[in-house]
């Protein structure tokens, strides 16, 4: 039988074989005997034996022979087998010597060092060596050399005009004793899927990167958001555990994260079941205003809306609660300030309206008591005409007295405030409210010393005090009780402050108690109203709160009231405090009846024709020189025709179409050392400034008497005539400042 074939194929199993070959045939030329020569048998050798040896010789030699043979025919076939290998095999391989020539090359290697025919061709390796991949190649060839083997990876090959491929390169140095020349088995694997496969892992583990890395910042900004969100935000499973329980959840439940998360939703919404059953139909639910527990069992009012999320493993339901107790707090505070702002409003309209009749009112007023004055006068003293007149002027000046009231009421009467202190006025209303109190009625009085000085009208502020006692006396009735009047110095927290409208800072605080029946909280909402009143009829005006109302808010201050049914009132009257020194209030000096005109030459403006006429008459009685004109226009045409013959102007200062204060700049741009006084029913700051800043030297509020006003045309002529100032009156009454 042959023996086997030999398992390696490669070039060196061939070269080992041929080897083998010539090994045998040396060997037999060595051991074949040396015959002898010539014809005649050699001595001691005989010829049977020759003829023997050479028998054992030949059969010897055959085996060899053969031996030889199959030595040949397995190098043969081992070459055979090789180049078949070599050339069917599907990598590209080349056989490379040591001096870079490609000395065999399959087709494969062909195919992928030379695509095309106009390609170069592959009789040199490192030509197609891309420049930055040279050293790294000639590397591999060195130790290849020294080693038997290496690799390069990832191979740059230049192919074609522009094209490139990627490859390892591996080198195996081939063993040959009978050649010179190194020669080196070269095999290329291209990398180019491999490497896409790569560049798309790398890609798709980048992808994945960065979508962690999203998924990540998304989570974390997520929780953000649900950790500093101003609702709470409450997450359940689909057994209803809790399983997020964010900060504001926490502090509106007043419960720990900690000890929230497991714990039943039914903990902190008592009927989370049945809403959730009945709103899990859509995605999303709004229930409205709930009804909430804390971890202590407080309730809460607070506003939910739900959020529901399907997944395989269950459904997660998200609930945001909002606390709306903040809420109704600012609903019940701007419901207030809404009230008080319809309060303030119509307060004003209110004052503004009795304003405007006051003023009209005036002028009807004035007319009157001017004309009972001259009537009492043309009486004489024993006429029996006098007690009426006299019952008339009583009926007259309550009248007036009303209509300040209206005028204090509206602001529209200017007080003239100084520092003063609040207990002498007190003590000055105490004195005048024990004369007529009822004996069932006790006063106590309380003040205290750091009560502060406060800039005020003492005369607005007595009649104010005068007003709410008398109140408190009607409110306690026939039955025994207390009214107290209490006065010290206060600092009004910021709640009091924005509730009346009140400066922050210190204030002087006067309040009347009394034990009377108290009133309800319908009453409440008007008694500040002119002319609203509970009594009967006769009993009252209605104006005694509402005058207090206004001497308040003339003062830039404010008045608070406490009441309930049964259980009496206090009215806490607020003023600032000032740090002036008090002065005691002045006492008018008596006015005298002595006024000499002289024939002093005034000139009287009025749109009322009856005061036109009044006046007219008054001043003519005490030797004035009077021309009284009803419309404006023909009052300055006849100024500027004859300036120097008036000593005095005199003018209204609401007129139809026509403004007191124009006419006084007019007067002025005229004859500016013309003195002119404004009169009017309707004085306001506002009023006072402008007359003031145009030259008006005094300001004559109506009504007043005749007497009053005679007084004031006289000082005005005299401050401004010297030679009328060298002759004057005694005790003549300067009305206005």
């Amino acid at each position: 039988m042959r023996p086997a074939p030999p398992a390696s194929l490669d070039p060196s199993s061939v070269a080992h074989a041929a080897a083998t070959a010539n090994a045998a045939n040396a060997t037999n030329a060595a051991t074949l005997p040396s015959l002898p020569s010539g014809d005649g048998p050699v001595e001691g050798y005989q010829l049977a034996q020759l003829v023997r040896d050479l028998r054992s010789y030949q059969a010897e030699l055959e085996s060899q022979n053969k031996v030889l043979r199959y030595s040949q025919a397995v190098a043969e076939g081992a070459s055979e087998r090789f180049e078949t290998l070599f050339s069917s095999v599907p990598l590209a391989l080349m056989v490379v010597d040591e001096h870079d020539m490609v000395v065999q090359s399959n087709s494969m290697a062909q195919r992928l060092f030379q695509p095309t025919e106009r390609d170069r061709p592959l009789n040199f390796l490192m030509p197609f060596v891309s420049a930055g991949c040279t050293e790294q190649v000639r590397q591999a060839f060195r130790e290849a050399h020294s080693d038997g083997h290496c690799e390069a990876t990832e191979v740059v090959f230049a192919i074609g005009e522009d094209g490139t491929i990627t490859g390892d390169l591996h080198i195996a140095r081939l063993e040959n004793a009978h050649e010179s020349t190194v020669h080196y088995i070269c095999a290329v694997i291209d990398q180019g899927p491999l490497l896409a496969e790569r560049r798309a892992l790398q890609q798709s583990g980048a992808a994945l990167r960065q979508r962690n890395e999203q998924l990540r910042v998304s989570e974390a900004r997520l929780e953000a958001v649900i950790n500093s969100s101003l609702d709470a935000i409450i997450c359940v499973d689909k057994d209803q555990r809790i399983t997020v329980f964010n900060p504001t959840a926490a502090a509106l439940f007043q419960c720990p994260s900690s000890q929230a998360l497991g714990s039943s939703l039914e903990r902190f919404f008592p009927n989370a079941t049945h809403a959730l059953a009945h709103n899990q139909i859509s995605t999303q639910a709004l229930l409205g205003e709930v009804n909430a527990l804390t971890a202590g069992g407080k309730r809460l009012a607070v506003e939910v809306s739900l959020s529901f999320e399907r997944h395989p493993d269950g459904d997660t339901t998200t609930i945001f609660a909002r606390d709306l107790t903040s809420r109704k707090r600012a609903e019940a505070h701007r419901n207030m300030l809404e009230g008080q702002l319809r309060e303030s409003q119509k307060m004003q309209a209110v004052g503004t309206m009795a304003g405007g009749i006051a003023h009209d009112f005036n002028n009807i007023l004035s007319a009157i008591l001017g004309n009972l004055e001259l009537a009492k006068e043309d009486a004489g003293p024993d006429s029996p005409a006098l007690v009426s007149l006299y019952e008339i002027e009583k009926a007259g000046r309550r009248a007036r007295d009303l209509v300040r009231q209206i005028l204090t009421f509206s602001r529209n009467e200017t007080p003239r405030r100084q520092p003063v202190s609040l207990a002498e006025v007190v003590v000055e209303t105490e004195r005048l409210l024990r004369v007529t109190m009822p004996p069932a009625v006790e006063l106590h009085l309380h003040i205290n010393d750091n009560t502060p000085v406060v800039l005020a009208d003492a005369t607005q502020v007595e009649q104010a005090v005068l007003n709410l006692c008398t109140n408190a006396i009607h409110a306690i009735g026939d039955e025994r009780g207390t009214v107290g009047i209490e006065l010290a110095g206060v600092l009004p927290d910021a709640r009091l402050c924005e509730r009346l409208g009140l400066v922050p800072g210190r204030y002087a605080m006067l309040a009347v108690r009394d034990s009377g029946k108290g009133i309800d909280d319908e009453t409440l909402l008007r008694i500040f109203e002119p002319f609203f009143t509970t009594k009967e009829v006769g009993q009252g005006t209605g104006l005694g709160l509402a005058v207090v109302h206004g001497v308040m808010r003339s003062h830039a201050g404010a008045v608070d009231v406490q009441s309930a049914p049964g259980l009496g009132s206090v009215f806490t009257l607020y003023f600032p405090a000032t740090a002036a020194l008090s002065t005691p209030v002045q006492a008018e000096p008596p006015r005298s009846g002595t006024v000499q005109g002289r024939g002093k030459h005034v000139m009287y403006v009025d749109d009322d024709h009856a005061l036109v006429f009044l006046v007219e008459r008054l001043l003519r009685r005490r030797g004035f020189q009077v021309s009284g004109f009803s419309d404006p226009h023909r009052a300055a045409a006849e100024l500027r025709a004859n300036a120097q013959a008036y000593d005095l102007l005199v003018t209204d200062y609401n007129m139809p179409g026509y403004c007191g204060v124009d006419l006084v700049r007019e007067a002025r741009m005229i004859r500016p050392d013309l003195p002119v006084a404004l009169a009017s029913g309707y004085v306001t700051a506002e009023i006072e400034q402008s007359a003031i800043a145009e030259g008006a030297r005094a300001l004559i509020h109506k009504p007043n008497d005749a007497e009053e006003l005679c007084a004031t045309v006289q000082q005005l002529i005299m401050d401004n005539d010297p030679a009328y100032r060298a002759r004057p009156t005694d005790d003549v009454q300067h009305a206005a400042e």
